[in-house]
């Protein structure tokens, strides 16, 4: 689960990467000397935030890598707040009413010879099927299973490792090899039940 939590923010972030490279808005411009002009607006343009949010993504997915449980929670929840943000420069561009003065203030484009201004929505629905994925790349991350095994626990010392083995074999499990190798060490057969003096 962890996995594909990880591929799905590797791809939102192409995603992202892709529709800043995208045009987003044209403006249409005459000065009233030569021929009218029209001046394309990116999406790294229009939305400056689309290729840092990129980054913090391929970020997160390596960052999830390693660390403990609360760790991997904490950052699955930034990059959920993160998709929130990204639909938002989504979205904006079919919610606000009028982009023409912001076009034409991003295009170095006089208000006063700007003739028109044509949304391009390719762009922002590139960027909303990417905060879909981050949604889901996030939800991922927080459900997925984390080791409860700590690689600090992996050494037992040796009176520790000999009483994990007696009680694992009062309780009928099987022993593993280094636990028998352990119990031969002690003078003891680990092959017979541990009944002597009962």
């Amino acid at each position: 689960m962890k996995h594909i939590g990880q591929l799905l923010l590797v791809i939102a972030a192409g995603a992202l990467w892709l529709a800043s490279r995208m045009t987003w808005v044209a403006v249409s411009s005459f000065d009233g000397l030569g021929q009218p002009e029209t001046a394309t607006l990116n999406g790294g343009t229009w939305s400056t935030a689309l290729v840092p949010v990129a980054l913090i993504l391929l970020a997160a997915a390596l960052a999830s890598t390693v660390g403990p449980k609360w760790q991997l929670r904490l950052l699955a929840l930034v990059v959920g707040a993160l998709s929130a943000a990204m639909a938002y420069l989504a979205i904006s561009l079919w919610v606000v009413p009028d982009v023409a003065v912001r076009a034409a203030n991003l295009a170095e484009v006089p208000v006063a010879d700007l003739v028109g201004t044509q949304r391009h929505y390719w762009g922002a629905v590139v960027t909303l099927v990417a905060a879909l994925l981050t949604l889901a790349g996030a939800l991922l991350l927080l459900r997925a299973p984390v080791k409860s095994e700590s690689k600090s626990d992996k050494y037992q010392a040796p009176a520790r490792r000999r009483e994990t083995a007696r009680r694992r074999a009062a309780a009928g499990d099987d022993l593993s090899e280094r636990m028998m190798w352990d119990a031969l060490d002690e003078g003891r057969d680990p092959t017979k039940p541990d009944t002597e003096g009962r």
